[in-house]
C-alpha cells in the first residue's frame, strides 16, 4: 500500500471529527483520486473518447472517479460532455498539448467532510473535474495539470436530483470551490444547471436557519395557533371565576343573617318551637294634639 493510500484513509479517519474545508486535506484527496484514475488506464488499453470508471478501495465506496482521454482538437470541435458536466467546444488547454485526461470526480457522503460553506447546508453531492496533460505516458508519476480556455463560454454542471419546497427554490446558490480553500456563491441560471469558466468542485446549498431565528420562528407560529382559543379559554375561565365568586358571597351573607337573628322559644301545646317578639308601631294620627 502506497504512502498516498494511508494519508489518504487517515484523512478521511479525522476528518470524521474535524468537518473543515482545509485545503491540505482536499488536495490530498484529489492526488490520490487522480493516481486512481490514472491506474485505470494503465490497466488496460484506453480507447480515446471512452469514460473508464476508477477501482477504489472499499473505504471510498462512496466516491466516484472516472477519467476520459481527449485529443485537443477533439475538445475544439465538439466539446466534453461527460458525467454530468458539459464544456462547450471551442475550448482549448493552457498551455496547448495534443492530448489530454478528464478526471471526473463525484464525493457522494465525503462530500461535506471536506467542504463546508458557512451559514449554509450542502444538499447535492460536490462534483468536480481536473485537466492534465496525456501526451506522453500515463505512468508518469509526475502528471502536469492543465487549465482551460472555454473562449466566453459557461462550463455547465449538471444537478438533475436537487428537490426543494417552494419556499427554498429561490434561496438555493451555486457554490464554486476553488482550490486555493475559497469558495463562490451565485444563483442557478437555469433549474438544476450551475456555470463555471474553469475546472474546479461544485455543489448546491442553502442557507441554514440559526437556532435563536427558528426558536423565535416557533414562538410566532405557536402564539399565533393557540392565541385565539388562549383568548376564548381565558375569558370563560373569568366568566366562571366571577359567577363562583359571586354565589360564595351571597352564601355568606345569608349565613351571617341567620346567625344574626334571634329568636325566643315558645311551647305550643307539647312543642316547643321558635318565635319573633312582635313588635307593632303605634299608630299616631294626624291631628293628635291638635286642640
Amino acid at each position: 500500500m502506497s504512502w498516498n493510500i494511508i494519508f489518504l484513509v487517515l484523512t478521511l479517519y479525522f476528518c470524521s471529527f474535524v468537518n473543515s474545508s482545509d485545503n491540505f486535506a482536499t488536495d490530498s484527496l484529489d492526488a490520490s483520486l487522480q493516481d486512481f484514475a490514472f491506474k485505470t488506464l494503465i490497466h488496460r488499453r484506453p480507447h480515446t473518447g471512452a469514460l473508464y470508471k476508477a477501482v477504489l478501495p472499499a473505504n471510498l465506496s462512496s466516491i466516484e472517479v472516472s477519467i476520459v482521454r481527449l485529443r485537443s482538437k477533439r475538445l475544439w470541435n465538439r466539446g466534453a460532455n461527460f458525467s454530468s458536466i458539459h464544456i462547450p467546444s471551442r475550448t482549448m488547454s493552457v498551455p496547448h498539448v495534443k492530448r489530454l485526461a478528464i478526471v471526473y470526480q463525484n464525493l457522494g457522503n465525503w462530500s461535506s467532510h471536506y467542504y463546508v460553506v458557512p451559514g449554509y447546508s450542502l444538499i447535492t453531492p460536490v462534483v468536480g473535474f481536473m485537466v492534465f496533460d496525456a501526451s506522453n505516458n500515463v505512468s508518469a508519476k509526475s502528471i502536469r495539470k492543465l487549465n482551460l480556455n472555454t473562449t466566453g463560454k459557461p462550463i455547465l454542471i449538471h444537478f438533475p436530483n436537487v428537490t426543494l419546497p417552494e419556499g427554498m427554490i429561490s434561496k438555493k446558490r451555486c457554490v464554486a470551490f476553488n482550490g486555493n480553500g475559497t469558495f463562490y456563491l451565485s444563483e442557478m441560471s437555469l433549474p438544476g444547471i450551475c456555470s463555471s469558466g474553469d475546472q474546479g468542485h461544485f455543489s448546491v446549498a442553502i442557507p441554514v436557519e440559526s437556532k435563536q431565528k427558528r426558536r423565535w420562528y416557533l414562538w410566532v407560529v405557536g402564539g399565533f395557533v393557540l392565541g385565539i382559543p388562549g383568548i376564548v379559554l381565558m375569558g370563560y375561565a373569568g366568566m366562571v371565576s366571577v359567577r363562583i365568586l359571586k354565589t360564595k358571597k351571597i352564601q355568606v351573607m345569608e349565613r351571617q343573617s341567620d346567625e344574626d337573628l334571634i329568636l325566643e322559644s315558645r311551647w305550643v301545646g307539647s312543642s316547643k318551637m321558635p318565635s319573633a317578639a312582635v313588635t307593632r308601631t303605634q299608630p299616631v294620627l294626624e291631628n293628635e294634639g291638635v286642640p
